[in-house]
This record gives structure tokens, sequence and C-alpha cells, in this order.
């Protein structure tokens, strides 16, 4: 196989060169390898390697699954995997390997992926940009002077790039669509517990994460879904079950929908122009599709909203903090943490077990707000980012303002209320910027409704076809 054939393909046209016996996994990972080892110089998206251990299940051979030979990376948070270590992008786990595959590995590997690196992060997820101290700065393959986004940015920098055709990644507050904004890409958050966590967490963040894949096409967003969705032993609580495969939602949506179009951040702040385009453009096309559309937002009162979050990522931080001080023996401290994560820790200790429970009442109020919302609409349409990808450097990680830090995002990202709800949502790559940066369209669904976003999805990447648009460092 020729790169050039390799870079026309998504993950499942790979998969299924590989089931016809046309291609073998070797070739597949060799291409990634010789990629990832050409632009990640440039871009600083992979920050371990383990080609010996994927050249090793190429050789064994790998299950017949719908992506077959398929190269694929895990991103640092969350996905153990025996033969790597996840670091959370962090001093303090930076000795601890991973001696287990989380259930989440094992359902990539069963569908046939072949791991063969972990992808840059922020420390412990926290920023909507990827620039940790310990690894360093991920760049934007669009423009290598802008971040990838956040926390899953080493994924989005490989997968626009065309190193691999998707990836792994996560989102607690927004971070599968915020790097898929900012580089170009589909970014589906599942519904919440859709995707298992196990054996090592029942939920993270109270139920704020979940993990899913960043993608060039809707395709490899459907079927990778397929692959990984469904409840583990023990989880305790689980999604609805679908009543199809996602795959059979790439079909398209096949009655009018109802659709929620907002012009304004959550707070009711104005977006950036760019965005605004983005949204104009996209509800023009939605309409010529037959579906309704009005003019609307949930107006999540933002000071609970932004209370609760704070006392649930703080208390979060300080639970990793101490989780490493069991796992691995070291102890939170400016030798072992960002000032700012420091600070969050810090912050954690002077929350009570009462602050946390009232927290969890918030945004269990502000959900119950939101679905009502939800009964009279659809989908909501809105975009990812409220502007255009930041340049690196706008947020200072070696700062010990939290508060200020985390304001700044805030007013960046459009995208934590639905982790608060747990609601599906997904970032599409449906505009660019005048200067030539990805714009993400965001389109929300009804708790569940995976298979709406899916289908929407597919109808809007038939009708703004976005597979031509490539970036300057690509292939």
């Amino acid at each position: 196989m020729q790169v050039s054939e390799y870079l026309a393909q998504d993950g499942i046209g790979l998969g299924q060169l590989v089931n016809k016996g046309e291609v073998k996994p070797t070739e597949l990972l060799e291409i990634a390898i010789g990629l990832i080892e050409k632009h990640n110089p440039a871009l600083n998206g992979v920050v371990q390697k383990a080609y010996d251990m994927a050249r090793k299940a190429a050789g064994d051979g790998l299950p017949k699954g719908p992506f077959a030979g398929v190269p694929f990376l895990l991103k640092d948070i969350n996905a153990l995997c025996v033969g790597l270590s996840t670091r959370q992008a962090s001093r303090l786990f930076a000795d601890v390997a991973d001696d287990h595959d989380s259930e989440l590995t094992t359902r990539y590997k069963k569908a046939g992926f072949n791991i063969l690196a972990k992808t840059n992060a922020p420390e412990f997820g926290i920023l909507p940009t990827t620039e940790s101290l310990f690894y360093g700065p991920a760049r934007n393959p669009w423009n290598t002077d802008h971040s990838t986004g956040g926390s899953s940015g080493g994924s989005a920098a490989m997968v626009a790039s065309g190193c691999v055709p998707l990836a792994h990644a996560n989102d607690g507050g927004g971070s599968i669509r915020i790097p898929a904004s900012a580089c170009g890409l589909v970014g589906l958050k599942p519904t919440r517990a859709r995707n298992p966590l196990g054996p090592d967490l029942g939920d993270a963040l109270g139920g704020l994460v979940c993990d899913h894949v960043v993608s060039r096409s809707m395709r490899d967003t459907a079927y990778a879904l397929d692959a990984t969705a469904g409840p583990d032993i023990g989880d305790p609580y689980w999604a609805p079950p679908p009543a199809r495969p996602f795959a059979e939602a790439l079909e398209g949506v096949k009655r009018p929908l109802r659709i929620a179009v907002a012009r304004t951040d959550f707070m009711g702040n104005p977006l950036h122009p760019e965005c605004v385009a983005a949204i104009d453009k996209t509800a023009k096309t939605l309409e010529g599709m037959g579906h309704h559309l009005d003019e609307g937002m949930p107006a999540a009162p933002a000071d609970m909203v932004t209370h609760a979050f704070m006392t649930l990522w703080t208390a979060g931080m300080a639970a990793l903090a101490q989780g490493a001080a069991l796992m691995g023996g070291k102890m939170a401290g400016p030798d072992t943490l960002e000032p700012m994560t420091l600070a969050l820790v810090e912050a954690a200790s002077k929350t009570t077990a009462a602050d946390y429970v009232i927290a969890q009442v918030m945004l269990q109020r502000i959900s119950r707000f939101i679905a009502q919302f939800f009964e009279g609409i659809d989908v909501l349409l809105t975009t990812t980012l409220t502007r255009p990808p930041e340049k690196i450097g706008f947020f200072d990680v070696t700062s010990p303002d939290y508060v200020g830090t985390l304001t700044k995002a805030g007013d960046y990202v459009n995208t934590p209320v639905f982790n608060f709800t747990g609601q599906p949502a997904i970032s599409l790559p449906l505009h660019q910027s005048a200067d030539g940066l990805p714009v993400g369209v965001q389109i929300v669904g009804r708790f569940g409704a995976e298979d709406t976003l899916i289908g929407l999805g597919a109808d809007l990447e038939r009708a703004l076809p976005w597979a031509g648009r490539k970036p300057p460092i690509w292939g």
C-alpha cells in the first residue's frame, strides 16, 4: 500500500481492505509509524511509543473486527494498556506502568485496532489546551502557532495530520469536542455511561467524564461506538440501550427535526463572527433539508454552573493526587504537579463533603432544567468554541491562579453544560475562518440519542463535505 492510498481511507475503509486480504496490518502499521516519525517533531502529538508491541501484535494476528489492523492511539488519560503508561501528563504518575488493560482498551483490541502509542494531554486533562510542563505543547497542524485544544489535543493533532484515521479521546468538560473543533475533526461525546470506565472506575468526576474517539469521518465515529458501547460488569449505571446499531444511523435522518439555534454562548455572551457564520451556514443547510428551526438556548444559571463545576473539579484533582500517593508513593507538591494543579489540590482541602454533595445536587437541578428545554426540541445547534483556536500560550500553565485560568477557559468553550446533563453532543468540522483555522459546529441531542446526532452528522457530511480540506501538515 502506498501512503497516498492509506491517507485516502478512513479507519473502516482500511479495516475492510485488511479483512479482504488486500493489505496486511504490518503495512498499515509501518505507514503510520513513518507518518508519526515525520510529523511528530513539529506537532508533539505522540508522547509514548510502543512500536515493537504493535509490530508483534500485527505479526501474531489481530482480530478480524471492523477495524482490523487499523493503527490506533490512546490518550494519556484513562485508557490503560499493558506495555504503556497512563501518566495523566503529570510528573506525579511518571513512574507508574499500566499492569492491566482498561475494559475500553480491551474492546478496542477486539475491534481489531492495533495500539502503537500514547498521545499528549494537559496535566490531568484540566485545560482546553494541550500544553503540559511534562510533555510540552501539542501543535495544531493547521497552524503550529495555535493550540490543538484540549484535553485530547495530541490525539487530534495525529488524526488531523493523517498519521492515523482515528484515535482515543475523552471528555469531562469538552475534551473530545474542543480539539475536534480546533483541528477540523469529528468529535462525539456520547451519552453518559455509553462507554465503560472499568474496571478501575465506575464513573469519573461525578459522571462528567466519558470516552470515545476523534476521527475524520462520521462512519468511523459510528462504527467505533458500536465496537465499544455497552455497560461493563458492576457499572453503577448505564445508558439506554440503542434501538439499532449506531452504524445504521449513517443512512441519515428520516423525519423533520425540531432544531433550536443558539447564536450566543450558554451564558448569553456573543460569539466570534466566524462562529456565527458557521452556525448560519449550518442552519441554512438544515433548513434546506426540511428541518424546523427556531432561535433558542437553555438559560443555565451561570453562578450555579460555575460553583458546581469548580467544586467537582477541585475535589477530582485532589482525589487524583491522593490516588497517586497510594499507587506510586509520590506526594503532591511543586516537584510533582504544575502550579495550577497544585493550587486546585490545595483548594480542595477547604471543600467539605457537604460542599461536594451540594454541588452534585446543583448539577442535577441544572440537568433537569435543560432536559425540560429538550422536551420541545430534538437537537440544539450552536458552536463548540466561542472563537477560533487560540494561540499556544494563551493559557498560562505556570500560573497558580486556577480561578483566573479556568474563568478564561469558561469564556472560550461552549461545552461543559452537557457533561453536567450527560447528553450526547458532537462537534462537526463545517467551517473555516478567513485565516484558515477550523471552526466546529456543535449539535446536542437528547439523552441516549446518539443515533440522531450520527444521522444528522452524516447528512451534513454529505451536504457540506469536509474530507477534501487538509491542513498544511498532512501526509
